[in-house]
């Protein structure tokens, strides 16, 4: 048997949100079969408390790996999963499918703004993250502090704290964080 069962890492102990990214490889002629096995183990994870939602991707090319993306409440919701009855069940009953694990990331918090999609490589080193994080927050909190908390002073304390939460987030996620991912790429990976 060639499939090789998930071995049991860490989970990084935050309690934010964690994506766990793992690459598999099929041997050819075998794509099927490994197909209905991931479905299967993707949907089982599914049904548990904790999981926000899954992934499966298809090799981009001819002999390149599948991947298998989870994402988790927090990382009790992460490990429940990877320790349960359930996921070795799949793990026990693999064989035909022919793949093995190539590659697994767990990330958490700030790491997944700066993963990038579809790679194993390594998140930066936090004190990077801090640096591209507070270079993405820093002209979104100038610019809201002289342009918008002005015009919220007489919005009560609790819906003008939720405004801004509100506004500064969509900003941090489609604009801020992006822009600054990608000028810093190099800096970062580097």
């Amino acid at each position: 048997m060639t499939a090789t069962s998930l071995e049991h890492t860490t989970v990084p102990a935050d309690t934010g949100e964690v994506t766990l990214l793992i690459a598999r490889q099929v041997e050819p002629g075998f794509e099927d079969a490994f197909e209905k096995w991931a479905q299967g183990i993707l949907d089982t994870a599914a049904a548990f408390p904790g999981h926000l939602g899954y992934g499966f991707f298809r090799p981009s090319a001819p002999g390149a790996p599948w991947f298998l993306v989870h994402r988790f409440r927090d990382a009790a919701a992460c490990r429940t999963w990877q320790e349960s009855p359930e996921r070795q069940a799949w793990f026990d009953h693999c064989e035909g499918h022919r793949h093995s694990e190539i590659a697994r990331r767990e990330l958490s918090g700030m790491e997944t703004w700066f993963a990038k999609p579809g790679s194993t490589r390594p998140a930066p080193p936090r004190w990077k993250m801090v640096v591209g994080s507070t270079l993405a927050v820093y002209p979104i909190s100038l610019l809201g502090n002289v342009f918008l908390l002005p015009h919220l002073e007489a919005v009560p304390l609790l819906l003008n704290t939720a405004l801004v939460s509100a506004l500064f987030s969509v900003l941090m996620t489609y604009v801020a964080m992006p822009t600054v991912s990608r000028i810093l790429r190099g800096w970062l990976r580097g």
